[in-house]
This record gives structure tokens, sequence and C-alpha cells, in this order.
């Protein structure tokens, strides 16, 4: 019996302590709520603000593809051939400005205000050699409004030795 009313006494004052509250002035409060705010102004402007631009240029075709800080996430994508009805001008510069262009919109509309630009050749045993839609690609999205970080060029580059495909006798038309 005397157990069992030592368990009873100690849940009632575990109850006690957990019904006492703080209590807390006005001024005591205002401060809390602004360092609630501050914080979470500093967190907006650090997240969700970044992107990478993607900008694969061949002399066939620009692709600019837009993604979050991380690469993970998809914000923007678009090619030359959906800014254009003719085949041959996916690769040309009018069409890598647009394709900029539309792809920024949407990145701003999303939120992006500051990117990392990445720019890619076909590379390996391909052509080494840039697009002619990078340059005005690049321009766009700087007079789009995107603040531009870092430039860097990430083409794939052969160490060693790399086989073309098409076996040895070569490809058979």
């Amino acid at each position: 019996m005397e157990k069992e009313n030592k368990d009873t006494e100690k849940e009632k004052n575990i109850e006690k302590k957990e019904q006492k509250e703080p209590v807390q002035t006005k001024e005591e409060v205002k401060k809390h709520e602004k360092t609630l705010k501050q914080s979470k102004s500093k967190f907006e402007k650090s997240t969700g603000s970044k992107g990478i631009v993607h900008i694969y240029s061949s002399k066939n075709n620009t692709i600019v593809h837009i993604t979050d800080i991380t690469g993970s996430e998809t914000i923007s994508r678009v090619s030359g051939g959906m800014v254009t009805k003719a085949d041959r001008l996916k690769g040309a510069p009018f069409q890598g400005m647009l394709a900029a262009q539309k792809a920024a919109e949407e990145a701003k509309k999303k939120g992006i205000d500051e990117v990392d630009i990445r720019i890619r050749a076909p590379g390996g045993h391909k052509q080494i050699n840039l697009g002619k839609g990078v340059q005005p690609a690049i321009k766009a999205i700087s007079r789009e409004g995107l603040k531009i970080d870092i430039i860097e060029e990430v083409t794939p580059i052969v160490h060693g030795y790399v086989r073309r495909k098409g076996g040895r006798r070569g490809r058979r038309l």
C-alpha cells in the first residue's frame, strides 16, 4: 500500500511540474518574436535563391537547364528546338538566347535570383569546342536580372584513350 501511495504522489508531483509555465512579460515576448523574424529572414535569403545553370551547346543544339544549388531539382529546362520551328536553327546564337531568356524567366518566377553557370560541349572523342549558342545564352541570363557568380567549363576531356563507337570496321552505311 505504501508503494502505491508513493507512486501516486510522484505522479501528482510530475503533473504539477508540467502544469507550471513560465510567465513572460510583453517585452520578453516581443524580443522573442523579433529574434524569430530575424532568423527567418536570414534563412529565406540563404535557401531557394541560388541555382545552377547548365548550358550544353553543340553545333546542332543549345540546351539551358536550371537546377537548385544541389543540382537534384530541375527548375527549368529549355532547348533551342523548343523555341524554333526550323531544325537547322537549333544551334544558332539567336535560339540560344531565346532558350536562356525563357529558362531565366521561369527561374525568376520560382524565386531564383543568383546563379552559377556551367558550360559544356559534347566532349570526349566528339567535338571539344563550344557551340555558337553559349555567349548569347550567358548574356541573356545576365540581362534577365539573374546575378552570375561563377562561370566554369565542365566539358569532359579524355585522359588516355576512349574508343569511338562503331566497331573495328567503323560504321557501315
